[in-house]
């Protein structure tokens, strides 16, 4: 007896959704090994190309900062899309079982966060910005020192034209750019640049002496990304709408297919 067309459909659904997912996390999980094992590869490779915003990226600590987090974000897609793909295709209850229990719990966890952030909307902004600002504090140094942390900031402070988190006085609080700043009062991506790639700010007394004419040095970049998520609100809700549904289906079809394979098989015996 051969299961019915649903069954069919959902399994190979399923196997399909996984699959995708699984070469993605072998790719993520593969560079990120490669990253921290051979980073010297990587930047003679960059260094090849004649450009100065991917030379940023050649910064030893940068890619070693970034190794970890694909190692991790890939190790994380590898396994669960392994546990999904393999339930399907094997018809395995047990695998089929841990996938749809670690989907549901990681739903839960991202339903909790959200409705915490919602109810408690102060504390959420709060430790929001503590967060954000013990980034600085703990990693952020000048553009000759740059680590991935620093490259984040700066990619993000030019492209919303804000400085800091509240404003450009966080940066007093990171021992790294008082120790590499100089006489710089704020950072050259604090000011308004005329070369946004190599960060050469418009006016040259802008680091030293930034006015509201030259910077964005008491423009806060949390102030700007709230405003951004207000702007594109229905964008968001429409993104994370989709993951959900994506989510509840996988979630879905783990658990209908895994009580129909112990329906089918106990029907063989």
């Amino acid at each position: 007896m051969g299961y019915d067309c649903g069954v069919w459909i959902g399994k190979y659904v399923l196997c399909i959704f996984n699959f995708l997912f699984f070469v993605l996390g072998t790719i993520v999980l593969g560079i990120g090994i490669w990253l921290a094992v051979d980073k010297a590869s990587l930047i003679a490779l960059l260094k090849m190309v004649e450009n100065e915003h991917i030379n940023q990226f050649t910064q030893p600590q940068v890619i070693e900062q970034l190794a970890y987090v694909l190692i991790a974000i890939g190790g994380v897609m590898f396994l669960m899309s392994f546990m999904g793909y393999c339930g399907a295709i094997r018809e395995s209850k047990c695998l089929l079982t841990t996938y749809g229990t670690f989907m549901i719990l990681l739903l839960i966890a991202e339903i909790v966060a959200g409705g915490l952030a919602a109810f408690y909307k102060d504390t959420a902004r709060n430790e929001t910005k503590t967060f954000l600002q013990s980034t600085i504090t703990k990693y952020y140094t000048s553009r000759e020192h740059t680590d991935a942390v620093t490259l984040m900031w700066n990619q993000m402070m030019s492209t919303f034209a804000c400085c800091g988190v509240n404003d450009y006085r966080d940066f007093d609080m990171s021992t790294a750019w008082a120790a590499n700043k100089g006489n710089r009062t704020v950072p050259e991506v604090c000011c308004i640049l005329k070369d946004v790639k190599l960060m050469v700010p418009r006016d040259e007394d802008c680091v030293t002496n930034p006015t509201e004419g030259n910077s964005f040095f008491k423009r806060g970049c949390y102030e700007v990304f709230t405003e951004w998520i207000v702007t594109n609100r229905e964008l968001l809700v429409a993104v994370l709408l989709s993951a959900g549904f994506v989510h509840l289906l996988a979630i879905f079809l783990a658990f209908c297919l895994c009580k129909s394979f112990a329906k089918y098989h106990g029907m063989r015996l």
